[in-house]
């Protein structure tokens, strides 16, 4: 597929999605439209095992493009597109493959939320995250912001609409590496490339448990992570994982 508001490269089961939006990768309805068909077809692609989620130029995303904004007098218009707006970070959210975001600059508003929606962040040190709704009299992000950030911190970022640079970042733990800019893609490529090196059904596995667990008690979250220890152990990649261990050798995965 083409695609006029993103890039997409698969190589060694990564695969890279590049924002391609300028001047700072605002989010229209196009751009929604192909993210969620990119994250759809990455879903189901047999050659993917881990996602890359980066923006081209010195921005990730700059958040949603204010143009696009549906008139308040037209019934309809703002169900229709809160919905296309959840659609466009759903499909990264609930994407069985790991996505980790590589944030090359400013994530701001819905281009921060993009970016917590990915499993794992890797920031650059010129890089920020920002949640600017308190400064135009809007709202949103909480969850979002709550997934990846301690209270005190969420509640921070979201009151104040401060930005939150790639090393603070690193300190309140919502990230896992801080690097050079120039060096943010590679780092979270090395990542996705020592996943895709895991058994493929047992990362989707871990990552469904992530999502179904993650506001369940510990009793029942525990529990649905042993069935799927369960339903794992019958599986060929499971059982090549078994013999190549015991064998010394590199193991060779099919994904069933």
């Amino acid at each position: 597929m083409s695609y006029s508001t993103m890039r997409l490269d698969v190589a060694d089961f990564v695969a890279t999605v590049t924002l391609d939006r300028p001047p700072v990768n605002a989010q229209n309805g196009a751009f929604r439209d192909e993210i969620v068909r990119v994250f759809d077809e990455l879903h189901d692609r047999e050659d993917v095992r881990a996602v890359v989620l980066t923006g081209a130029g010195k921005t990730f995303s700059a958040g949603a493009d204010l143009k696009d904004r549906p008139a308040r007098d037209t019934p309809g218009a703002y169900p229709r597109h809160n919905r296309l707006v959840r659609a466009g970070f759903d499909c990264v959210l609930e994407c069985e493959k790991p996505v980790i975001a590589a944030v090359n600059g400013a994530a701001i508003g819905a281009g921060c939320v993009l970016a917590l929606c990915c499993d794992i962040l890797v920031v650059a040190e010129e890089a920020f995250l920002s949640m600017t709704e308190v400064d135009v009299g809007l709202a949103g992000g909480v969850k979002h912001v709550r997934r990846h950030l301690g209270e005190s911190d969420a509640r921070l970022m979201i009151y104040t609409a401060r930005r939150m640079t790639g090393p603070e970042l690193l300190r309140m733990n919502a990230a896992s590496l801080c690097v050079p800019r120039d060096q943010v893609v590679a780092a979270a490529q090395s990542i996705a490339a020592e996943i895709a090196q895991k058994v493929p059904l047992a990362v989707r596995a871990a990552k469904r448990s992530f999502q179904v667990t993650e506001d369940l008690p510990l009793h029942e979250g525990y529990r649905y992570e042993q069935s799927q220890t369960v339903a794992l152990a019958a599986t060929e990649d499971t059982q090549e994982a078994l013999r190549a261990f015991a064998e010394k050798r590199a193991p060779v995965f099919k994904g069933r």
